[in-house]
């Protein structure tokens, strides 16, 4: 049975010939599209002649340009994510997974985080469920390394990190804490490199406190398989870059394969190995599993055919943008827009205004932006930029790449919540403790029981 009226909010009746739009994700295109969508359509929204529907496993969009500085307890956690109920107040926020599609008949089957999958029909269709991390067959590579692409990946990582400094701090026993000491990231993008950067810069804050440890204990290992890092910044910043890690007694290895991490033994394609109990993935991403769950066509990359109107190739209703979504770049012909933050929150405007205009019988507008450039940070006061070719490191553009993700980050009250974080940190040293006890918050209470 399809449900038109998908669990209305307390005290309201649900207008049964109402349009429903569907989004499918609640990342950079889900929550600005929905944003949009209540302002362009608030008339609709209140009369009920149209509903919205976001659906994706969380309740918050996780800024993802801040997770570094997460990792290295520059922001709080809760600062880089944004409460979906609490932003799209007109908006029915679902939690839990589209297990499939079927846009011939207008309609998903949704499973909720728990209890009986429902089939949820809708007139318009948004996909915008993001990517996953692409993953290799490396054995030991599931079981011993962890991604960087959630808020719990993040601070999971952190806690690691510093819960190693102290198991190396409290043995004398040389392999477990040189173990301890080796951390290794795998990808030199953003991610890869933005939060080894942090890690490193945390780590060496960190050290100070700690009888017998020292910087020189710590082993950081960058391994990429191309011949560049930072492609987005050019060669002569990602150059700098490599320069810039290297002098921090950070080990860059280029056209490095990782061939094995069984147990944590981590075997390279240069031939070095080592012990490591932190093995970071960050090398690539694709596009969400729920793409191959359903009837919507897909490009030769596995994403989502996508039109330069946002619009889905070869069907009506439906639209779709960001990592999931194959939009080809009118500024650079033959190429497609690159699946990053850039483009997602740009991408989200342009296609909710298209969706107010398919709505209205209006014709559609291409999705069209030049590339404006990237910056990255690379711990306090560190960074690279290059924007409008405008070629920038150290403080300068540690600075720009601040100011540049503090204007994206949604709302003004995460804006003021970031601002009041990095204030703090002026003032006071950074805390440099582990709580991943949290991880596991009932194991002491097990332990307890268990002694009777």
């Amino acid at each position: 049975m399809v449900s038109q009226a998908t669990m209305p909010r307390r005290g309201t009746q649900v207008n049964q010939q109402a349009k429903h739009i569907l989004i499918v994700g609640g990342g950079y295109v889900g929550l600005y599209t929905g944003l949009r969508l209540q302002r362009s359509l608030r008339r609709e929204l209140k009369s009920g002649s149209v509903r919205i529907t976001v659906i994706d496993p969380q309740s918050y969009m996780t800024y993802q340009p801040f997770l570094p500085e997460a990792a290295a307890g520059n922001l709080s956690p809760r600062h880089v994510v944004t409460p979906l109920r609490r932003v799209l107040s007109k908006v029915r926020i679902l939690n839990g997974k589209v297990t499939k599609v079927h846009h011939a008949n207008k309609s998903v089957t949704f499973q909720p985080a728990s209890g009986p999958s429902e089939e949820i029909a809708y007139d318009v269709v948004v996909m915008a469920a993001g990517s996953i991390s692409r993953t290799l067959p490396i054995p030991g590579l599931a079981d011993a390394a962890i991604g960087f692409k959630t808020v719990g990946e993040a601070i999971a990582l952190r806690n690691r990190v510093l819960a190693l400094f102290d198991r190396a701090d409290s043995t004398d026993d040389e392999q477990v804490r040189r173990r301890a000491l080796n951390f290794v990231v795998v990808g030199a993008g953003f991610a890869g490199v933005e939060a080894l950067a942090e890690l490193e810069d945390m780590g060496r804050d960190a050290v100070k406190y700690y009888d017998t440890l020292d910087e020189k204990d710590l082993r950081w290992v960058l391994v990429e398989a191309s011949d560049r890092i930072l492609p987005e910044v050019g060669p002569e910043m990602g150059k700098w870059t490599l320069d810039e890690l290297r002098k921090r007694g950070i080990e860059v290895k280029m056209q490095t394969l990782l061939k094995s991490c069984e147990g944590g033994h981590v075997v390279l394609s240069d031939g070095d190995t080592f012990e490591s109990a932190t093995i970071v993935w960050t090398a690539g991403v694709k596009a969400s599993p729920v793409v191959n769950a359903g009837d919507l066509p897909l490009d030769e990359r596995g994403r989502i055919k996508t039109s330069t109107k946002l619009t889905v190739v070869g069907v009506t209703g439906a639209f779709s943008a960001g990592d999931v979504a194959g939009v080809p770049d009118v500024t650079n012909p033959g190429q497609y827009c690159a699946p990053n933050a850039q483009h997602a929150v740009r991408q989200a405007k342009v296609l909710a205004d298209n969706i107010v205009r398919h709505l209205q019988g209006r014709p559609l507008v291409e999705y069209r932006h030049k590339y404006a450039g990237s910056v990255a940070g690379l711990g306090l006061h560190k960074g690279v930029a290059n924007v409008y070719g405008v070629k920038l490191h150290g403080f300068p553009a540690w600075f720009m790449h601040r100011t540049y993700h503090l204007s994206r980050v949604p709302t003004l009250n995460r804006k003021v919540r970031v601002v009041a974080d990095w204030t703090l940190a002026l003032f006071f040293k950074r805390e440099t403790v582990s709580l991943g006890e949290i991880e596991s918050p009932r194991d002491e209470f097990k332990a307890a029981a268990a002694t009777g």
